[in-house]
């Protein structure tokens, strides 16, 4: 299997409101930026989005190390969340719907593709990779104005 890096990132102006992801993909020595948007979404829905296209365009199964500063992906494998949606019937902890689970069985589903973890970093700080997916994401709501 081929190790890949990802980072991603999510933004939106208002919440809902106009959104961005980018996305950075490294193999090697090769890498690959990426990024979309939607006019009318949340941050939460760009943030799990940019991984998902992430995850789509490899093209075949590989070992996939995913560096998002969103806490509500990285927890959401980290800490298991996702195992208890899935056996509550996507419900979450305070007995209501889980949000955005159109996108979280996506995302399951691409990830079932490959081996994948996640990596928590600090957001908007000195992350290079990370920044750069913020002007990815930042970049693809200017197009949609």
């Amino acid at each position: 299997m081929k190790d890949v890096t990802i980072y991603t990132d999510g933004a939106c102006s208002g919440n809902p409101g106009p959104g961005g992801w980018g996305a950075v993909l490294f193999y090697g020595e090769h890498h690959k930026e990426m990024s979309g948007g939607e006019k009318h979404t949340t941050n939460n829905r760009m943030e799990i989005l940019a991984v998902i296209e992430a995850l789509r365009v490899l093209k075949e199964p590989c070992r996939v190390s995913v560096y998002s500063d969103s806490a509500y992906v990285v927890n959401c494998f980290q800490q298991n969340w996702i195992r208890g949606w899935q056996k509550n019937g996507w419900v979450n902890s305070k007995k209501q719907p889980v949000e955005n689970q159109d996108l979280w069985k996506q995302l399951i589903a691409e990830m079932q593709k490959h081996q994948v973890e996640y990596v928590k970093v600090k957001g908007h700080s000195d992350n290079e990779w990370n920044n750069r997916c913020d002007e990815l994401a930042r970049g693809a709501i200017k197009r949609l104005s």
